[in-house]
């Protein structure tokens, strides 16, 4: 179970057989970022535009922790209360059923599950509500808690900002931007084999009419040009290729 966790956690999140994470100046800001939270039990937000590489780089990150096996992921869904943040929680955590119904007794378990260092990771952090974040804040605050909390989504800066008590204790607000033209071929080089044997040109018009930098745009269109090319001996990704994989994600150009 617990090599199958890991496993899942280095896997890029997009279903592009042969795939890598690569090692961007992003994606190595990310993992100094994590591993120094994780160190000292820091508050840290990831941001940055939907589709921009946050989650492999943070999955990458949590990968890469000394002690992986105390990452905690909590899903969250869509402005959640503070009872139902305090129910993921303790799911988070295995508490389980054993969770008090009193909000006191229940607050004071999670307290005591917290004790021991761990890393609270919350994607998709913009979800969260005040009454949540601050909720949050409090658990991270208390004295008898040793705790990283990782705080990542398109537009969780925002929403942190919204709560001033827990924006203050943010040791890193890390931005994960989208790609540089001058990068994007040789990311996409070692992202996937098959750009490799792309032109710089042709790499250079596909983010200029559909890639846009945007890191899950290019997965996707690697994923339908290795369904195009699968099977076939010797076949060369041209213009036309492109334009098809690009016509079938984004409509005709």
């Amino acid at each position: 179970m617990f090599l199958r966790e890991q496993k899942q956690l280095a896997q890029v999140p997009v279903l592009v057989p042969g795939a890598q994470v690569v090692h961007t100046a992003a994606v190595r800001s990310v993992l100094r970022t994590v591993a120094h939270a994780a160190a000292v039990g820091a508050v840290v937000c990831l941001y940055g535009d939907a589709g921009q590489g946050k989650t492999v780089a943070l999955q990458y990150a949590l990968s890469q922790l000394p002690h992986p096996a105390r990452v905690r992921r909590v899903h969250v869904g869509v402005h959640p209360t503070v009872p139902e943040l305090r129910r993921v929680l303790a799911d988070a955590l295995e508490l389980g059923r054993r969770l008090p119904r009193g909000a006191g007794e229940a607050d004071l378990m999670l307290v005591n599950a917290l004790r021991q260092p761990r890393v609270l990771v919350l994607d998709e952090a913009q979800r969260l509500p005040g009454p949540a974040l601050e909720f949050l804040r409090g658990l991270w605050d208390h004295p008898d808690t040793d705790t990283a909390l990782v705080l990542a989504g398109a537009g969780s800066e925002r929403a942190l900002r919204r709560v001033p008590a827990l924006a203050s204790r943010v040791l890193t607000w890390e931005l994960v931007p989208r790609l540089g033209p001058r990068e994007v071929a040789t990311v996409m080089a070692a992202f996937h084999p098959l750009w490799g044997n792309v032109s710089e040109d042709d790499v250079v018009w596909v983010d200029e009419h559909g890639g846009h930098g945007n890191f899950r745009t290019w997965a996707k269109l690697t994923s339908h040009l290795t369904a195009e090319i699968y099977g076939k001996s010797r076949a060369v990704v041209d213009r036309r290729m492109l334009e098809r994989a690009c016509a079938r994600l984004m409509g005709p150009l």
